[in-house]
């Protein structure tokens, strides 16, 4: 499998390095820049043409559909059209993302170089530069009496250029000190209470339950880290460890090739980077979100009609360190494959459909190659492999708003009362995102969105290729989702309005309501843990294996209010940029009153233990980036 990935990336490496080389960078730019809310609502309202579900995009395609926004939008008067203020902060925009200068540039904290070929016509261009960046957070739950502090405070550099016309290069380094402290809340059978099985290879596993961390507000937190880190102040083996529960210190290393061929109809990149596909609006992804945690891919985006997209993606993923480097390691080898075909029509109607596939790692030719449907592939060399397929569709009315409905499908078999069993693995989402024409690209989302138990999990698989008993293959990486950031049966009502004041200032407000069956504790819910399995047998006649959402244990629930917003100060004798959040969340559970699983439903009612608690927190964070008026 070494080899075969060492011979791709060498192809890759070779195919961009032959190809007519000149000055548009195509790296990368970061999901968390605000023009991906500009593209986003100027693709509602009908002022470019509709953009690839697959990110992030290029500087060089932001750039272009940029200059499209601004040529259609010819007139401010129309509801969907920009206001002048609206086409001032995308020509700031758009000079952010061109403007160059070179040798040394304070304002983006770069310094950058260039030289030409022997014949004068391919231009080569570096440029370095630092990256500073901090952020404090904290949380009081006044009934507890507790508190807690958090932070994520990196300093790095970056190398990145362009190798002539069509391939680009970038590599960041960074090193951090981070603190995110959890607690403990119980244990979990990763299959069910008294679960047996006459196969010895199934068997229970019983799991450490953390609480989300208890400075950021639930589902938000996102490991900024490679690998594990290492705990102050023991920096040795000996400290190096999954999760900075106390002051810790880690490193990050995302590196980037990327580029494009045939006058840009294929765009491609091979990378370790934040991705999302299929996102009907930012952050909604049930397929690859962009809260998962990044990994090594290359990947391809085909666009040979203006109304045709076709993106394919194969890369390695990360184990988690739960019971050291090579232990843990040893059960998660894994890699990663997805397709996807995206049809729109004009700029009323969106359909995308494809497959993904997580494997443990050989070499595999079917999933390497693009054009073989990763579903289907695996009834010709064996069930050895964690698959599923997706679709969203999403109508809209330019100007108005959109409307979309999302599935994701794991398993499931079709049979008498089959959505009551938990054989039927699936998520769905539906949602509205509709135009606030009184501000600046301002946006009111709706969407609800449900994970069923058992969804993105699988039963571990004994492989035949592997001297270990048995191999996790569960939709995750580095321990976190690929797919939706909410774990297996949970729901979510999300409703978010947001709008960017200035090129350099943005204002969001949100509510969420979060549902989850228990993951610990005596009213445990099976099937609500990423690490949960199915059982294998008995699964339409086991009454334990049948679901009765928020009627067959222990589940909590989380209302969340929040406001935040950001200001750049990008013209400053020293350009930084700050950021902050505040809201409060209300958690309380609610039980049965019979045991949990029983195979029948049954009323719930409001409870307050020791064991499943009310409690209410409020939560508030700070940050600052230096250099905000750079690309990346």
């Amino acid at each position: 499998m070494i080899k075969s990935l060492r011979c791709s990336m060498g192809l890759f490496i070779l195919i961009s390095m032959i190809m007519p080389l000149a000055g548009q960078t195509y790296g990368s730019v970061p999901l968390d820049k605000s023009v991906y809310r500009i593209l986003e609502q100027a693709a509602l309202r009908g002022l470019c043409a509709p953009l690839s579900g697959a990110k992030p995009y290029s500087r060089k395609l932001i750039l272009s559909r940029i200059t499209e926004i601004l040529d259609t939008a010819v007139s401010p008067q129309g509801f969907g059209n920009l206001s002048d203020q609206e086409r001032r902060i995308l020509e700031d925009t758009r000079n952010t993302y061109t403007q160059e200068q070179l040798g040394l540039d304070w304002q983006r904290g770069t310094y950058t170089f260039e030289n030409y070929g022997k014949t004068g016509n391919l231009r080569f261009s570096g440029e370095a530069g630092l990256i500073v960046g901090s952020s404090f957070s904290g949380g009081l739950y006044p009934q507890e009496g507790d508190t807690a502090w958090g932070t994520d405070t990196w300093l790095g550099c970056f190398f990145n250029g362009d190798l002539g016309e069509h391939f680009s290069y970038r590599i960041t380094m960074a090193g951090g000190v981070i603190r995110a402290p959890r607690s403990a809340l119980g244990t979990y059978n990763t299959y069910y209470q008294d679960f047996k099985d006459e196969d010895p290879s199934y068997y229970n596993q019983v799991i450490t339950t953390y609480s989300q961390p208890l400075a950021s507000f639930p589902y938000t937190y996102k490991q900024t880290w490679d690998g594990s880190v290492f705990n102050y102040p023991d920096i040795s083996a000996g400290g190096y460890t999954p999760w900075p529960s106390t002051l810790s210190v880690g490193s990050a290393m995302l590196p980037e090739l990327a580029g494009s061929l045939l006058e840009g109809h294929i765009q491609y990149r091979g990378g370790r980077l934040d991705r999302e596909w299929g996102a009907m609006t930012e952050g909604s992804s049930l397929i690859l979100n962009r809260q998962a945690s990044p990994f090594l891919a290359l990947e391809t985006t085909v666009n040979p009609f203006p109304w045709l997209y076709f993106s394919t993606l194969t890369g390695i993923l990360e184990y988690y360190n739960t019971q050291g480097i090579k232990q843990s390691a040893a059960t998660y080898q894994n890699a990663f494959s997805i397709s996807m075909v995206e049809i729109n029509y004009k700029a009323y109607v969106h359909l995308d459909f494809g497959s993904a596939a997580l494997w443990p790692k050989r070499f595999e030719l079917g999933y390497l190659f693009p054009v073989t449907d990763n579903f289907f592939y695996q009834n010709t060399i064996g069930d050895f492999d964690n698959l599923s397929i997706f679709g969203n569709l999403k109508g809209q009315y330019p100007g108005i708003g959109s409307l979309w409905v999302s599935l994701f499908l794991d398993e499931i078999s079709v049979e008498s009362a089959w959505l009551e069993k938990d054989r039927a693995m699936y998520a769905f989402q539906t949602g509205t995102t509709l135009i606030i024409p009184w501000f600046p690209f301002a946006t009111l989302s709706l969407r609800y969105t449900k994970i069923e138990p058992y969804c993105y999990t699988h039963t571990r698989e004994t492989v035949p290729w592997y001297s270990q008993p048995s191999m996790e293959t569960a939709y995750t990486n580095k321990g976190n989702g690929l797919g939706y950031y909410l774990p297996p049966n949970s729901d979510e009502l999300l409703f978010r309005v947001e709008t960017l004041w200035s090129n350099q200032a943005g204002v969001h407000i949100q509510y969420q309501m979060i549902r989850h069956g228990a993951d610990y504790g005596s009213s445990a819910v099976d099937g609500s843990s990423f690490w949960s399995e199915l059982d294998p047998s008995g699964r339409s006649t086991k009454p334990v294996l049948r679901k009765y959402f928020l009627q067959d244990g222990a589940y909590q629930w989380q209302h969340i209010l929040k406001i935040g917003a950001d200001y750049a100060f990008a013209k400053s004798s020293v350009p930084v940029q700050i950021f902050g959040e505040a809201g409060v969340v209300f958690s309380y559970f609610t039980n049965i009153a019979g045991p949990a699983n029983s195979g029948s439903p049954s009323g719930y009612s409001l409870i307050d233990t020791a064991e499943y608690p009310r409690s209410v927190g409020l939560i508030a964070s700070f940050g600052f980036r230096l250099f905000p008026d750079r690309a990346y």
